[in-house]
């Protein structure tokens, strides 16, 4: 099984430290960059659950290559 944990980072170490000092448990620490990617794509799972489920209302495809194009730049 695979966890993803949110730790504050003032316990961040210590917590690390109980998890390595137990033979089952294999840890690996993210980058940021790499923590915010995870987070958007699960968000944008999400939204495309709840817009196949009907509860919400997909964009246009051109509105949402335009607003990509805006963050790039």
């Amino acid at each position: 099984m695979k966890v993803l944990l949110d730790i504050k980072d003032d316990k961040a170490m210590h917590l690390l430290e109980v998890l390595k000092g137990l033979t089952y448990v294999k840890t690996k620490q993210l980058t940021d960059a790499k923590a915010l990617l995870m987070s958007e794509v699960r968000e944008a799972v999400e939204e495309m659950k709840q817009i196949r489920a009907g509860k919400k209302q997909a964009r246009d495809a051109e509105d949402f290559l335009n607003e990509l194009l805006r963050q790039i730049h």
